[in-house]
């Protein structure tokens, strides 16, 4: 048996702890970060904020002690919004132990230091650390549909470790050694997302919807190659297949935001309509522009999401600039 921390009682979170407990094996314990989310879950026996009519197994214990939480547990699933990474691994790492292992569950980039999730862990604690990828919906998880998701590490027998943990008659878990290019992936494809429902939002049509998402790929592939990822990684599910999935698909947080900005609304207007849900690719737009630019890297579609999110361009006027510009080989 293991002992398993998940750390953040967002939708996400509270899937992956869901998902764990049908698998049975496991000790589990959810943190959330409000005393009073703790309580509305234990009380209601479900999250109804972030993932309703999904009951919560009541051997699971919650609790807003982060300490309480993690106190022996094997694996620190962290399943925070990725800018909020770093305050939790300031307040763990005076207590953790150096075998425990940090399982990232989060896909973004650092917008202050344009750090992966991995470096904001490295800069804290040296423990044994992954991540996990992959197309992957919270509500379908939650309600065991058959999914595919990746484990990157650094070491084979963490990542054969890890795959058993999470594998499930629902949940089938890859592995691979590319921490780098599954972070990226997992990260960069929101931006994209959020250019994908602009294109949606004007109603452009299935042609501009699939040149975008392989023009994004492109760009994907190109960053994570040039920050030490793999080009392979890109082609497999924390690549293409988040991508694909988060830019089609209806459950799509970041795409539903960039439907709204291509409808003409407003972006404050936009976020505050998420009910404190997280679309990550807002704030990840800048900071993989930040990163694009310490590589020399350059990224065309996310350049013009960055202009539409954060300097009112008109989403048309971004589309007909990535139409015209200079001619080039693919």
């Amino acid at each position: 048996m293991s002992r398993i921390a998940v750390i953040g009682a967002g939708a996400w979170g509270t899937a992956l702890a869901i998902s764990l407990a049908r698998r049975g094996g496991h000790q589990l314990s959810l943190w959330a970060h409000s005393p009073a989310h703790a309580e509305e879950l234990n009380d209601t026996g479900e999250n109804l904020r972030y993932l309703p009519r999904f009951p919560l197994p009541p051997d699971i214990l919650i609790t807003p002690d982060l300490l309480r939480a993690t106190e022996g547990a094997e694996i620190v699933l962290t399943v925070t919004p990725s800018q909020s990474l770093r305050d939790i691994m300031v307040q763990l790492a005076p207590h953790l132990t150096p075998d425990q292992v940090i399982l990232s569950a989060s896909k973004g980039i650092e917008d202050s230091s344009f750090l992966r999730m991995s470096e904001v862990v490295a800069e804290h604690v040296s423990n044994p650390f992954g991540t996990l990828g992959g197309p992957s919906f919270a509500q379908e998880v939650a309600a065991a549909m058959p999914t595919a998701i990746t484990i990157a590490t650094g070491s084979e027998d963490l990542g054969r470790a890890m795959q058993d943990a999470f594998t499930s008659p629902s949940l089938r878990v890859y592995r691979n050694d590319d921490v780098v290019g599954t972070e990226l992936g997992g990260a960069l494809k929101n931006v994209i997302a959020l250019a994908a429902g602009v294109v949606t939002g004007l109603d452009l049509g299935n042609n501009s919807a699939a040149a975008l998402i392989t023009r994004g790929m492109a760009e994907m592939t190109r960053l994570a190659i040039a920050s030490g990822g793999r080009a392979e990684t890109l082609s497999g599910l924390s690549g293409i297949g988040d991508l694909v999935l988060t830019c089609t698909g209806g459950l799509s947080r970041n795409r539903a935001v960039g439907i709204e900005l291509g409808k003409g609304r407003k972006l404050p207007e936009i976020l505050a309509g998420l009910n404190g849900k997280v679309a990550e690719g807002v704030r990840t737009t800048t900071a993989a522009l930040g990163l694009a630019a310490r590589h020399n890297v350059e990224m065309p579609i996310t350049e013009q999401m960055a202009a539409i999110l954060h300097q009112d361009k008109a989403p048309r006027d971004a589309i007909r600039d990535l139409m015209t510009r200079p001619g080039r080989t693919e």
